[in-house]
């Protein structure tokens, strides 16, 4: 039952973030005099169809990986009234990246939200206002352990939040280190909770002078409060966001570029690095599996809000995804467009869709490797 869960709730929140995607994209056409022939939830085959009152055909369709908009003449080269294609540049500019800018406003209007209730603290350097923000700190909990260690072999987890530690409070993951050293080679109890129930294990912390006594990797949340600042908050937390995914997208590149070439170097050490490159950008991609795997653990350890920071991070993510100009992605397209007009060439539409395409088939060859790597991560 609790893979069932994690994958509808996953899947209901990415078809929620490709949808109003979509619905950017119809709504902005359709200000600019495009007809939207038909708006669909899901990918066909179609399970349900109606023709609403405004002319657009509303789809309901058997795969449930996001949704579409179907326009009139979606082709540069389309010249009839009421195509894409007779739109003009600005219309066509706004069409295309309307969907990267409500996938932006999603994550900053969920972010405000959480601004409100609280916001996780990531970066060192997140925005606040000062004499408008309390910070706050969530038990310390256990992170990570170390196979054949006492807090594994006592029957802690991770995720587990320590309550107390040898009969004393644990404050922060400082005053637990602290309390480990104190209490080294002793039996002593923990109490910790896990899914919101409390319970106490007996440990035997190791005697070692040189390493750890314990064997738990340990972390602290902190959270951002704000009253009349949140919406301020949400918005530049967002524009934060924005920036450090760019950087990561930078580093992936980087990394598989490095990797790649220095797979060829006569150098087994640069062969070497190479390879670690290559993997640590591997690692740092997730597909829709890898986000699953994601969603439903941060539904249960952590509740509605991991959940609402997760998605807002994934609908930021696909804004700064589909605005970068790779072709079959709404900035490749308007990257296409904008070139040809600059070059002063006609934009046909065979040329249009074997660019297109070509971004498509490479696009699709990505999936398939981060789907795998997904795969390859959860078993």
């Amino acid at each position: 039952m609790e893979l069932v869960f994690g994958i509808v709730l996953g899947l209901l929140i990415l078809v929620f973030l490709v949808v109003v995607h979509e619905l950017g994209h119809a709504i902005v056409a359709r200000r600019n005099g495009v007809v939207v022939e038909e708006f669909g939830i899901g990918f066909p085959p179609r399970a349900w169809g109606k023709k609403l009152k405004n002319g657009v055909l509303f789809t309901i369709n058997w795969l449930p990986l996001g949704g579409f908009v179907k326009l009139q003449g979606e082709h540069d080269a389309a010249k009839k009234k009421g195509d894409y294609g007779a739109a003009s540049f600005a219309g066509k500019t706004k069409i295309l990246l309307a969907g990267v800018g409500i996938n932006w406003l999603v994550a900053a209007g969920l972010l405000t939200i959480l601004a409100w209730t609280g916001l996780p603290k990531i970066l060192p350097d997140q925005f606040m206002i000062a004499n408008d923000t309390t910070i706050s700190k969530k038990p310390v909990e256990i992170a990570a352990l170390v196979p054949e260690y006492p807090a594994e072999k006592a029957g802690l987890q991770v995720g587990d939040t320590i309550v107390r530690f040898a009969g004393e409070e644990v404050p922060s993951t400082e005053r637990l280190i602290e309390l480990t050293n104190e209490y080294k080679g002793q039996k002593i109890d923990v109490i910790y909770t896990r899914g919101g129930v409390e319970a106490s294990k007996e440990v035997t912390l190791r005697d070692d002078e040189s390493g750890s006594v314990f064997g738990a990797g340990l972390g602290q949340r902190e959270q951002l409060q704000a009253s009349w600042s949140a919406p301020l908050v949400g918005v530049a937390t967002t524009a934060q966001f924005t920036w450090v995914t760019l950087q990561g997208l930078g580093d992936l590149v980087v990394n598989v570029t490095k990797g790649v070439v220095m797979q060829f170097s006569p150098d087994q050490a640069a062969r070497e690095q190479a390879g670690k490159d290559l993997s640590t950008a591997g690692a740092s991609v997730a597909g829709p599996i890898g986000i699953l795997g994601v969603i439903f653990p941060a539904a249960e350890q952590a509740g509605l809000t991991q959940v609402l920071f997760l998605t807002a991070i994934i609908s930021l993510t696909l804004a700064v995804m589909n605005a970068l100009p790779i072709p079959a992605l709404d900035g490749g397209r308007w990257f296409v467009m904008a070139l040809f007009r600059v070059m002063k060439k006609p934009l046909t539409k065979e040329r249009e869709e074997k660019i297109q395409g070509a971004g498509f088939m490479a696009l699709m060859a990505i999936v398939v490797i981060v789907t795998v790597a997904d795969v390859s991560k959860l078993f």
